[in-house]
């Protein structure tokens, strides 16, 4: 029985080595890489300096600024001329070819300007406007969005993370009383059935850890290219005094909704389509008033006298092509934007109305954790497994305290990222930093 004793004092000084390793392990990946702690705002800012989707849209808005100015230019004049016959003139008188090339051939050129009516030029303006306007709100969006991306993989990783040290300590602890238990099999201290029941144990919180730490890389991935870094596994640093104090009943729900409503970029969108289609329409309409064109021209040798100086106006008769079906389509399209503009605000309010919902529920289920709950279990933990080596309890109770160690510090980890995940989906459905 000493051996067996002198066996048990090494596994618990082997499980306290593991135990303190564990605290700053970080989840194993399968292809090893520089890890980079980061802060959340040290996060947000290399992800305004990095992202590729973010410069993109952001050239956007100068090429739909470019286009007003485009559309404030005026037509350009034009200039034509001619001149008949190109080859010489016989003159019968002398009986000889004069290749001259002013004086014995007509010569006519005409300048002329064309004149928009109907105010298309202002028109053209204001949609010029309003597309850059919406190129703006675009750009917001994207940047709304993909910080919600970055924010939500952010905490999810960190949580993900603290819930793998809870598999390293318990894999750890496991593989050195298989260990053990295996090097005193056939000498009657250890049954064969109570290795093969801890093995199994073993196997399946190896195969709950792989997949949990599948489910961190895939994370780790997603943020990756948000941040636009490569080959970087990511420690999120996570002030949770901070988090901990966020409240839902700070703002009420008129007060969200009202600040959605002024705030919310994918709405600006909405409101801005349906301005452009308004905008359109009224240029539509414009368009079935033909334009004028002015010109002045001279002649010499064309006409009933040998200089021949004129001016003249010009337009196309509206008789068949009024540009009926454009402004069909363009009213309808108003109709089409209205529509899609009220579905996005009915969408607003209730996406508020459940995130606030969720908030309330998560924060009530938050603040039912006893604080010392998680560090009783992590000291219970250690005394568990020395009890269990020292016999004074069985094996289905340390395996039975062990499973219910893990599923509640998964748990408790799931409740507080779903309680500051829902903080950030108000965030993200108001389109402001309420909670931050």
């Amino acid at each position: 029985m000493k051996v067996f004793y002198k066996i048990c004092l090494l596994l618990c000084l082997l499980e306290a080595n593991a135990y303190a390793g564990a605290q700053n392990l970080p989840p194993d990946n399968p292809v090893k890489a520089d890890s980079t702690r980061l802060t959340l705002d040290s996060a947000e800012q290399l992800f305004l300096r990095n992202n590729f989707l973010l410069l993109a849209q952001r050239y956007n808005i100068d090429a739909q600024k470019a286009l007003i100015i485009q559309a404030k230019l005026w037509p350009n004049p034009n200039l034509s001329y001619a001149r008949g016959p190109i080859f010489g003139i016989h003159d019968e008188a002398s009986n000889v070819v004069n290749a001259g090339f002013f004086n014995y051939a007509e010569n006519a050129a005409t300048l002329s300007q064309l004149i928009l009516l109907a105010g298309k030029r202002n028109k053209q303006i204001k949609i010029a406007e309003a597309n850059a306007k919406l190129a703006e709100y675009q750009f917001y969006d994207l940047l709304r969005t993909l910080k919600y991306t970055l924010r939500t993989d952010f905490f999810n990783i960190y949580y993900m993370q603290q819930s793998a040290k809870v598999y390293d300590k318990e894999i750890s602890a496991l593989q050195q009383v298989v260990k053990a238990f295996e090097s005193q099999q056939g000498k009657g201290y250890i049954a064969e059935k109570e290795v093969v029941r801890i093995k199994a144990q073993l196997y399946s919180l190896q195969s709950e850890y792989n997949d949990l730490i599948n489910q961190i890389n895939d994370t780790q991935s997603e943020l990756r290219q948000v941040l636009q870094v490569k080959k970087n596994y990511i420690i999120p640093d996570v002030d949770l005094q901070k988090a901990s104090s966020f409240d839902p009943a700070k703002y009420n729900l008129t007060s969200l909704v009202d600040t959605a409503f002024k705030s919310r970029t994918d709405l600006q969108i909405a409101r801005t389509n349906t301005l452009i289609s308004k905008l359109n329409y009224n240029y539509q309409k414009a368009l079935a008033v033909p334009d004028l064109t002015a010109s002045i021209s001279y002649d010499r040798l064309g006409s009933y006298v040998q200089n021949f100086h004129s001016a003249g106006i010009s337009m196309d008769l509206p008789i068949f092509n009024r540009n009926q079906g454009n402004i069909k389509s363009a009213r309808a399209m108003i109709k089409v934007n209205q529509v899609t503009q009220q579905s996005v605000e009915a969408t607003v309010e209730e996406q508020i109305y459940r995130a606030l919902q969720k908030a309330y529920d998560n924060h009530k289920l938050f603040q039912h954790i006893d604080p010392k709950f998680v560090s009783d279990f992590d000291r219970l933990l250690n005394e568990v497994l020395i009890n269990y080596q020292r016999r004074n309890i069985g094996l289905l109770d340390f395996l039975d305290f062990y499973d219910s160690y893990k599923q509640n510090t998964l748990q408790i980890n799931s409740i507080q990222f779903n309680r500051v995940s829902a903080f950030e989906d108000l965030n993200f459905y108001t389109g402001n930093q309420f909670y931050n």
